[in-house]
């Protein structure tokens, strides 16, 4: 609660120095994909000094994933004007190399100054890019009309309160009715589509999960949060790179998409 607390302030007190247009972060978005498509990483804008990392550890832009030629089959993105930050998730299912791709970048002075992408692929927990593919077109994510939409706050504290309920099953999280979770390609309402089956047990051991980035769309009710997921990888009990790309209707959660990385198959499980 208190890592929560401190987040919330930090993101109210970068309000006044970080806030941009949503024109530049689609403009943005838009060349990023572009770029990510060709296999060609100089978009116009990107800083000289630019930060590019991938699965938490830093990588050169010139032989990352974003110089490789992805065939992108669907993408999401937020575009965080208070924080001048956006979000994408890319859907590669027919890709030579099926990936699932969620990358934040962040700008300053109107150039990219850091792109954080966390990278799926063959082996990684629950992947399966053609489940994912297939699940993630068949969800809404229309804008929300401008007097029904959630605050940023509300925003943040219901996927806050997702993730540490993960090992406090006091956390009272605010799941819609329906509500569903891609897990890599694995998709919980499939068979219950007016279900609430976002639901998550509390696991066997405790831990706070740490790092939290995030990302905040009010226009969608989307929120994505980068973090250092414990316990699921066996090799790394502090932490794998993990996103939760998560939809916010009327103060509770409608969708939610995990994409994590492991460093031995499945995370050894």
């Amino acid at each position: 609660m208190i890592y929560s607390v401190l987040l919330a302030f930090v993101g109210l007190a970068s309000k006044a120095t970080a806030a941009c247009s949503r024109e530049l972060l689609q403009e943005a978005t838009a060349a990023y994909l572009q770029a990510q498509a060709a296999g060609e990483p100089a978009i116009s804008i990107l800083s000289s000094d630019v930060s590019y990392i991938e699965n938490d550890a830093p990588v050169d832009i010139t032989t990352g994933v974003l110089s490789q030629p992805v065939t992108i089959d669907f993408n999401r993105s937020l575009h965080d004007t208070t924080q001048c930050a956006t979000f994408t998730e890319i859907s590669a299912a027919t890709n030579e190399h099926p990936y699932v791709i969620h990358t934040r970048m962040i700008f300053t002075d109107d150039k990219i100054t850091t792109i954080q992408s966390v990278v799926a692929d063959s082996g990684d927990w629950a992947f399966n890019a053609t489940g994912h593919l297939y699940w993630n077109q068949q969800e809404k994510w229309d804008p929300i009309p401008e007097d029904q939409r959630d605050t940023r706050e509300v925003i943040q504290a219901a996927g806050d309160a997702y993730l540490d309920s993960w090992s406090d099953g006091n956390v009272k999280v605010p799941y819609g009715t329906p509500c569903a979770r891609l897990e890599g390609g694995s998709y919980t309402g499939g068979a219950s589509p007016t279900a609430n089956t976002c639901y998550m047990p509390v696991f066997p051991v405790d831990f706070t999960i740490t790092n939290r980035r995030y990302v905040i769309d009010e226009e969608v009710g989307g929120l994505d949060i980068f973090n250092d997921f414990p316990f699921i990888e066996t090799t790394k009990p502090d932490g794998t790179p993990s996103t939760n790309f998560i939809r916010v209707e009327g103060g509770l959660i409608r969708y939610i998409h995990e994409n994590t990385v492991c460093a031995t198959r499945n995370c050894g499980r």
